[in-house]
């Protein structure tokens, strides 16, 4: 075989590892990343606007409104079988204040974006077209939140590209109470998000009121 022959084959052969490669802590065409400051360290995720465009876009708008500032991680899901992995979720957890409308699901049939180690998704309830502003990142693959057949599992739009330790420190605090599949999964003492904010491309925050800073800086009356 030629040289340029060979050449050939092995550029072809690389194609796909290029088309998934997955962008590195650094400024990505058709990424944005978003740096999540925590009690316990920052993790620095890149949410994939080409591919799932609509879930990208709600995450940024919570993150550039500073929905997420001043909330917490909550959920800390271990695996029974190896505790090490599993997954965490934040958000706004009930605060209806910080909420914004529901959003379609974008399954991961459509997006292509599977639950794979250090994954960024949408947390909702058990009914389509329900997120809102509760996330989850993925420690270990779950392909179990994957769309398969009349399943249409969770919506993953980015990954972790930093502070995969500190996910790891938050999987392991201690958890106790909840329900349903939630039972024994509530952190003790919440991880405070501080600040949630963009590391690449303009703010774009939404209009109106803000009701959860509506008398959060007022004086107490002496």
């Amino acid at each position: 075989m030629s040289f340029f022959l060979r050449l050939l084959c092995l550029l072809v052969g690389l194609v796909p590892a290029m088309a998934f490669a997955l962008p590195a802590n650094r400024p990505t065409p058709g990424f944005t990343r978003v740096a999540i400051e925590t009690s316990v360290g920052t993790i620095i995720v890149a949410v994939d606007q080409k591919r799932a465009p609509r879930t990208s876009a709600n995450f940024l708008t919570y993150v550039d409104d500073g929905r997420f500032d001043g909330v917490t991680f909550y959920r800390a899901a271990r695996r029974k079988s190896d505790p090490k992995y599993g997954l965490i979720q934040g958000g706004i957890d009930t605060d209806a204040r910080r909420s914004l409308p529901p959003i379609p699901h974008e399954p991961t049939t459509q997006t292509g974006i599977l639950h794979l180690n250090a994954t960024l998704s949408m947390a909702r309830p058990n009914r389509p077209n329900s997120a809102m502003g509760n996330f989850f990142i993925t420690i270990g693959a779950t392909p179990n939140m994957d769309a398969r057949g009349d399943y249409i599992g969770y919506a993953a739009f980015g990954h972790v590209v930093g502070g995969m330790d500190v996910v790891g420190k938050i999987l392991a605090v201690p958890t106790c109470c909840g329900s349903g599949p939630m039972r024994g999964q509530m952190i003790v003492k919440p991880i405070a998000i501080l600040r949630a904010r963009r590391l690449d491309g303009t703010p774009k925050p939404s209009r109106g009121v803000k009701p959860w800073l509506i008398g959060l800086n007022r004086k107490p009356a002496k």
